[in-house]
């Protein structure tokens, strides 16, 4: 045997060795907890392909924690930010479909179907979120769904909130005045896409908010 021949075989034998001392992969066995949400059944075309797209990377509480308030522009702007930055694999046809389904029953354009009491269908403001203990801003945020428009440190849809700090950092009177916009909402001082209102909100609750955000 050649010694180029030898040193091919012992090669070969110490990866067999090396193979033979390797402990086998098992696969694990994750079971799910059971789905407890669902979105609300609609005629709308786009009932059918939030089920197909939006099930894909969430379950249906994230669209049930917007506020009631929400007009159509919100709406779109979520769902092009699931799309893009996100990257969601959401068919550029599908979005309006998606969009109008979202806004005429989880947002601003919600209606009640003309044969159904009052009383069954009535949402207030306060109803329209979860409930948030008073004091705790990081509830607060996640309870009224701020963090689908905005982060900490960079820009989403609307601004960052070190952002808006700066914007009124020395400002005597800047929690007052990040209160109030939370509470009216609007659009024009950071872009075209609308905030939506929180009129829901408390006077506590708001300088909870505003407090928080203008320490970032």
């Amino acid at each position: 045997m050649t010694i180029q021949n030898c040193s091919t075989a012992l090669a070969s034998l110490l990866l067999m060795l090396s193979l033979a001392g390797t402990p086998v992969v098992q696969a694990l066995d994750i079971e799910l907890p059971e789905e407890t949400a669902a979105y609300q059944p609609s005629e709308l075309p786009g009932y059918a392909l939030v089920q197909k797209n939006c099930l894909l990377c969430h379950a249906a509480q994230y669209v049930q924690s917007q506020p009631r308030t929400s007009p159509r522009s919100y709406w779109e702007a979520t769902v092009h930010k699931m799309k893009k930055p996100f990257g969601a694999p959401v068919a550029e046809a599908d979005m309006p479909g998606i969009v109008d389904y979202l806004v005429k029953t989880y947002g601003a354009e919600y209606s009640m179907p003309l044969d159904t009491p009052v009383t069954a269908q009535k949402v207030s403001a306060s109803d329209a979120r979860k409930p948030a203990a008073s004091g705790d801003a990081q509830t607060l945020i996640g309870a009224n769904g701020c963090t689908a428009c905005h982060a900490v440190d960079h820009k989403i849809v609307g601004p960052a909130f070190k952002d808006v700090a700066a914007k009124y950092a020395g400002k005597a009177d800047a929690a007052a005045l990040v209160a109030k916009n939370i509470r009216a909402g609007g659009s024009g001082k950071w872009g075209p896409v609308a905030m939506p209102p929180f009129p829901g909100l408390s006077d506590e609750e708001l300088k909870t908010l505003s407090t928080w955000i203008i320490a970032r």
